[in-house]
């Protein structure tokens, strides 16, 4: 795969930064697997010559802007109040934009495997800072970014409710798509 080459930023409203969580526990059934979207965020990719090693990503995101855009399963449809306790909950409970206002990724390698583009990087979440590896695909100039995030290893613990009998995955899924631009 060759990339276009420059700078290239993606951001809203042009490009969407998305949470997916999974629930888990014996009250599974009772909750909701949750598609929360980043609304400030941005993204710089640099890519100096078509050998994709050369290139560079970046990415910032405010802790206080997730929205919770949809809810799947569930007893019960998510609510508007739903939504509103669980952003609540993001904040108060879990990331703490007071005190952390940014998540930052910052690229350390990139490589093509395939026809996809792996870049490892460092994660900065609540100021702990692991490394991670996300995988890309460019198709005509639209970038599709995944990356696995297991919330304990930066110091988050998984919401629980119901005695913990409803919990929310280890593991939540981190996705970037939108046109370079």
């Amino acid at each position: 795969m060759t990339p276009p080459t420059g700078h290239f930023t993606l951001g809203p409203p042009s490009a969407r930064l998305l949470v997916m969580t999974s629930r888990t526990g014996l009250g599974a059934r009772a909750g909701h697997d949750l598609t929360i979207e980043v609304t400030r965020w941005s993204a710089r990719i640099s890519v100096p010559e078509p050998d994709v090693t050369t290139s560079s990503v970046s990415v910032e995101a405010d802790t206080d802007s997730f929205e919770v855009r949809e809810g799947a399963g569930g007893v019960l449809p998510l609510s508007d109040s739903d939504r509103a306790e669980i952003e609540r909950t993001i904040r108060d409970k879990i990331l703490f934009p007071d005190r952390y206002p940014t998540i930052t990724f910052t690229s350390t390698a990139v490589r093509a495997e395939g026809d996809e583009i792996e870049v490892d990087g460092d994660l900065t979440v609540m100021g702990v800072t692991h490394p991670l590896t996300a995988r890309a695909r460019l198709d005509d100039g639209t970038v599709h970014g995944r990356a696995a995030v297991t919330q304990t290893t930066w110091g988050i613990k998984p919401y629980s409710a119901f005695f913990g009998a409803l919990r929310l995955a280890d593991e939540v899924a981190v996705e970037i798509e939108g046109t370079l631009g």
